[in-house]
C-alpha cells in the first residue's frame, strides 16, 4: 500500500512542499533598494508584517471578508444542497451541471459580467434611469459589497456541491419519522437534517473558508485600488516593490492564519457534530 502513496507524495512534495521551503527561506532574508535580495536569517520581515498598521487592518479585512463570505455561502448554498440532494427529477443531472458550470468561467470573466451588470453604465442603473427612479449612477462597484457578492459567487457552488453529497447520505426515513412524531418543518431541520449534515458543513466551510481567505481576481477588479486583501497585498509586494523578502513574509502570515483558522473551526464543528 505504501507504493501506492508514494507517487501522489512525491508529487505534493514536489509541487508543494519544495516551493513552500524556497519561499519560507527567502522571507528570511533582508530587501535592499539596490541589491533587491540580500541572504540573511532575520525576523524583520515578519515583525514588520506584526507591527505595521496598515498590513494589520489589510488582514483583519481579509478575515472580516472571509468569514462573512463563508457565512452567507453556508446559508444560500444549505438549502441549494437540500434540494439538489432531494431532488428525485430525470432533470438531477442537469440541475447539477448547471450547479458546476460557473466553476467553468474564470474569476476575470466573472468580475467582467459582474461590471455589465452593477457598474455605472451597467444593466442595473440602465433599469432604473429607465424606471425614472435615479438620476445619476447608483454606485455598486468598488465597494466592500460588489466584493462579497463577486467572492460568494465564485465559492457557492463549491458549497452546494459538498452539503450535497452529504444530504444525499442521510436517510428519508429520519425526516419522515420527525415528522409522524409530531415535528414541524424548522424543528426536523434544526434537531435532525443539520446534526446529519454537520461533516458537510465543517468540510464545505473549511474549503470555502481557505478561497475566501486567497481570493485575488475579485477584490483587485471588483473593490478596486482602495481596497486590499492579503492575496492582493502579496502580489504587490513580489511585483510592483520588487520586496520579495517582505512578501514572501506576508504570503507565510496569510498561510498561517489560515490554516490556524480553519484547524480551530475544524475542531469545533467536529465537536458539535460528536455531541
Amino acid at each position: 500500500m505504501a507504493f501506492l502513496v508514494l507517487p501522489a507524495g512525491l508529487l505534493v512534495l514536489a509541487l508543494l512542499a519544495a516551493p513552500m521551503a524556497i519561499l519560507f527561506r527567502i522571507s528570511l532574508n533582508r530587501f535592499s533598494p539596490t541589491e533587491l535580495m540580500v541572504q540573511a536569517l532575520t525576523t524583520d520581515n515578519y515583525l514588520q508584517a506584526f507591527q505595521d498598521p496598515y498590513y494589520q487592518n489589510v488582514l483583519m479585512t481579509t478575515l472580516g471578508m472571509a468569514l462573512l463570505c463563508t457565512v452567507l455561502a453556508l446559508i444560500l448554498g444549505f438549502p441549494a444542497a437540500y434540494s439538489l440532494a432531494r431532488m428525485e427529477s430525470r432533470w438531477k443531472s442537469v440541475v447539477t451541471i448547471l450547479t458546476l458550470f460557473p466553476l467553468v468561467v474564470g474569476n476575470v470573466v466573472r468580475s467582467a459580467g459582474w461590471f455589465a451588470l452593477i457598474g455605472n453604465d451597467g444593466a442595473i442603473n440602465a433599469a432604473l434611469r429607465g424606471l425614472g427612479l435615479i438620476s445619476e449612477p447608483f454606485q455598486m462597484m468598488y465597494t466592500p459589497g460588489a466584493v462579497i457578492a463577486g467572492i460568494v459567487a465564485v465559492v457557492l457552488p463549491y458549497m452546494i456541491l459538498t452539503l450535497s453529497a452529504v444530504i444525499e447520505g442521510i436517510p428519508r426515513q429520519t425526516e419522515e419519522a420527525a415528522a409522524n412524531l409530531g415535528a414541524r418543518p424548522l424543528v426536523t431541520f434544526r434537531r435532525v437534517v443539520l446534526p446529519l449534515a454537520m461533516p458537510g458543513v465543517a468540510a464545505g466551510s473549511v474549503l470555502v473558508f481557505i478561497l475566501c481567505m486567497n481570493a485575488y481576481a475579485t477584490p483587485v477588479l471588483l473593490g478596486g485600488p482602495q481596497f486590499k486583501m492579503m492575496a492582493p497585498a502579496v502580489y504587490d509586494q513580489f511585483v510592483r516593490g520588487n520586496n520579495w523578502p517582505f512578501g514572501a513574509a506576508l504570503a507565510f502570515l496569510l498561510l498561517a492564519v489560515t490554516m490556524i483558522l480553519t484547524t480551530i473551526g475544524s475542531v469545533l464543528l467536529g465537536r458539535r457534530y460528536a455531541r
